[in-house]
């Protein structure tokens, strides 16, 4: 009872933490990704890229993709943070793979144009990481891509516990995918902006704490948010990032066994299991303790003043924008069976004229073929006859 008293205090702070962060956010302009051509580029209508931090494909006679540079100097940390691609713009998506100098990627597939070949796989309980070979082949470049797959993270929610996450961000790390020499890491969830704003949050806080410096995660996620809109989705992935940049804090502190006890905690080296269903908020234990990322009461009277009716209305309003996506899924992958369909019409179509645009002319050739062939037999039938 006592930890359920604190954890819904921990959780009204929570409220009024994300609600000020979406308040004193900046709105840029993202005008390209609204252009007629463009809107069938964007997983979802209310995610864009900024026009000045939206990276830009070469050799294509549309520049646009639905992804944004995040750089954080401070840190010596840049990210790519963009939405999965959609089916019909795999090979778009390729292109800036291509595109992105890195060998670090955080899903793909085969596609026109690009050829992608497993080079080796790692299973665990609830990632998977695998080593990569795209080539463009076209042209015969080669990229080896570094993905790790975070298999348990569902939308809108968080992970098992601070411990998994960080075991996971660790694996990262180890691989050198984050380092400044590699580029900029490309990271997506569905959107962009819920997983990955988390996960580069927790990376980039964790750094400047690894360097000494004195850090305010509200200000640098208002920071992250100046380059791709929406960043941390939730309340919940906001108290998430705090718990893990918190249990984080204890590795930078110089503790040499806390690794180890992530490794454990987060059980990678059982049976991956495939019942992916979102995880609630956790209200039991984090890390094994009984304690909150911050136990002490408000300060601000707004917090104080937040009730249950508003947490409700918070995860209704979650909920709302859930299913919003959910539909627009859908509607994504409508629009790319139309597109399938009208480009299996034409190239139809195209067959068709071609046909009729050779008809004449095989039926011409025909018919001189069967009157050159029939002279032929004549003239041999004449010749024969002669000699006799």
């Amino acid at each position: 009872m006592f930890f359920c008293i604190k954890f819904k205090r921990d959780i009204k702070i929570y409220f009024c933490y994300f609600k000020e962060i979406r308040n004193e956010s900046h709105d840029y302009p993202h005008r390209v990704a609204k252009f007629p051509e463009n809107r069938n580029r964007n997983r979802y209508r209310d995610v864009s890229p900024y026009d000045h931090s939206r990276v830009k494909l070469q050799n294509a006679e549309n520049d646009y993709i639905n992804a944004s540079l995040v750089d954080m100097g401070e840190a010596r940390r840049s990210y790519v943070l963009t939405q999965a691609s959609l089916c019909f713009h795999f090979s778009t998506f390729y292109g800036f793979i291509m595109l992105i100098y890195c060998y670090d990627r955080e899903m793909l597939f085969k596609e026109t144009g690009f050829s992608v070949k497993l080079l080796s796989e790692d299973v665990k309980s609830y990632y998977t990481v695998h080593l990569l070979q795209l080539e463009n082949i076209n042209s015969g470049e080669t990229r080896t891509i570094s993905h790790f797959h975070y298999t348990t993270w569902p939308d809108f929610g968080v992970p098992e516990s601070p411990a998994s996450f960080l075991n996971f961000l660790f694996k990262v790390r180890e691989s050198g995918s984050l380092n400044p020499d590699h580029g900029p890491a490309v990271i997506h969830c569905s959107a962009g902006i819920g997983r990955s704003g988390t996960f580069s949050l927790v990376d980039t806080c964790l750094v400047l704490m690894e360097k000494g410096d004195d850090i305010n995660i509200k200000q640098v996620l208002l920071n992250m948010r100046k380059y791709r809109m929406g960043l941390i989705q939730t309340p919940d992935q906001l108290r998430f990032s705090y718990m893990a940049i918190i249990e984080g804090a204890k590795y930078i502190k110089g503790d040499s066994n806390i690794q180890k006890r992530w490794k454990e905690l987060s059980k990678e080296d059982l049976s991956p299991a495939f019942d992916h269903s979102p995880n609630k908020i956790m209200t039991g234990k984090y890390n094994g303790s009984r304690i909150g990322p911050e136990e002490e009461k408000p300060t601000s009277d707004r917090c104080t003043g937040l009730s249950s009716k508003v947490q409700d209305t918070a995860e209704e309003n979650s909920s709302s924008i859930l299913r919003r996506r959910i539909r627009e899924d859908r509607k994504a992958t409508t629009t790319q069976k139309v597109q399938q369909m009208k480009q299996r019409l034409n190239e139809t179509e195209r067959k068709r004229k071609r046909w009729l645009c050779w008809q004449p002319v095989l039926t011409k050739m025909g018919f001189v073929s069967v009157i050159l062939v029939g002279a032929l037999v004549g003239w041999t039938l004449f010749f024969q006859q002669n000699v006799l």
